[in-house]
């Protein structure tokens, strides 16, 4: 079908390319471009397939990942790429570099470099490729059809109707009326983030923008596997004019400091005499994550009541959307990313539908906002 999203799927191994194949084959509105066993040959296809996205593997011979991004930024090749790969030997250093190069997001394999169980990130995977596939079909002028408009069995209905809001494809409901105030807002001393799938390129954009002189501290939950975000804060600290790093147990939450949640661990606030500071816990999941933007969300809600800003993100699911309430109950402003920058309209959906958005702001105008709002005594 013309309509839907032309996917090539590059990886050295062919069981992975026809398990892979066998997840877009299976979605609809997504299809099979074509595929390649690295990265040369993917350069070869590509003017005679053009696709729509392309899902890479790292570890390749003759041409692996990062070479083939090098030489698509070479040729001016502006088609969206999702990393999945077990990204093995100085993972974390690589996919940053991946990231730097071009590429969109990244999905690891579940188990190593062949991974039966590929199916375990079906649905991550399905919504970055709607997401950053749609996005780039748009952009060229084409049309994009999602599932929901696509022939479904009434067995799948149900089914159906969960995977396209959990993927952020639904449209969105109006918003509830907003839930009452216990204050009215206050000058802003702490920035909350809560961000998940198309992220890495959203705070990217963000980061880069924002101004030097802001002195409110940034904190940051981005859905991300242990041991990315050191490497993933390092990367943006070489691009922001405020120092961002990985949050450790005990980090002080000072102005000019953006902290990154860790991999696997939740972020919260302690807030003590002279100062407040982050604690880091392995508590159980919430929302389905670890770290869970909810559990930012209520901690600062509780710590700063009306002298919070919360902002969600796109992102998949719906983390994050009910204690953004939180902060807009205690008089915080809040922020939600609009429909139309966002590569999943999940989350910021979510918070949106529940009346929990002060405003919806677009990714190119969101660092702006953040200062404004941050810089506006009250």
């Amino acid at each position: 079908m013309s309509d839907e999203i032309g996917v090539l799927i590059v990886d050295d191994s062919a069981l992975m390319r026809n398990l892979i194949g066998r997840i877009v084959d299976s979605t609809p509105g997504l299809v099979i471009a074509e595929k390649a066993m690295n990265g040369k040959f993917a350069l070869d296809k590509i003017p005679r397939v053009n696709p729509d996205i392309i899902i890479l593997d790292l570890e390749m011979p003759e041409m692996n990942g990062i070479e083939f991004l090098r030489e698509r930024k070479k040729l001016g090749i502006t088609i969206p790429v999702v990393i999945l790969s077990s990204i093995a030997r100085r993972g974390a250093e690589i996919t940053m570099e991946a990231l730097s190069l071009g590429a969109s997001d990244f999905i690891q394999k579940p188990s190593g470099s062949i991974s039966e169980d590929i199916h375990v990130v079906k649905d991550t995977l399905v919504g970055m490729l709607f997401g950053y596939g749609g996005a780039y079909r748009r952009a060229q002028g084409k049309k994009v059809l999602v599932p929901s408009e696509y022939p479904v069995k009434p067995a799948q209905q149900t089914q159906s109707s969960d995977l396209l809001a959990h993927l952020g494809l639904s449209p969105p409901a109006a918003p509830a009326v907003p839930p009452s105030r216990l204050r009215k807002p206050g000058r802003t001393d702490v920035i909350a983030i809560g961000i998940s799938t198309g992220g890495p390129d959203a705070l990217r954009v963000v980061f880069s923008q924002i101004d030097g002189d802001l002195k409110v501290p940034i904190l940051v939950v981005q859905h991300m596997p242990p041991g990315f975000t050191n490497e993933f804060a390092k990367s943006l600290d070489r691009i922001c004019p405020l120092e961002v790093k990985e949050a450790e147990d005990g980090d002080a939450i000072k102005p000019g400091r953006i902290l990154i949640a860790q991999g696997s661990k939740h972020l919260e606030v302690e807030k003590k005499p002279l100062n407040a500071v982050v604690r880091l816990s392995e508590s159980p999941l919430v929302s389905g994550h670890r770290p869970s933007a909810d559990v930012l969300f209520a901690s600062v809600a509780m710590a700063y009541q009306n002298n919070a800003l919360g902002v969600i993100m796109t992102g998949m699911g719906r983390d994050g959307a009910q204690h953004l309430g939180t902060i807009y109950k205690e008089g915080g402003i809040t922020l939600g990313q609009d429909e139309a920058s966002s590569v999943v309209y999940g989350m910021p959906r979510v918070a949106f539908e529940l009346g929990h958005v002060t405003e919806q702001v677009s990714l190119q105008n969101m660092a702006r906002r953040i200062c404004d709002v941050a810089k506006t005594p009250r």
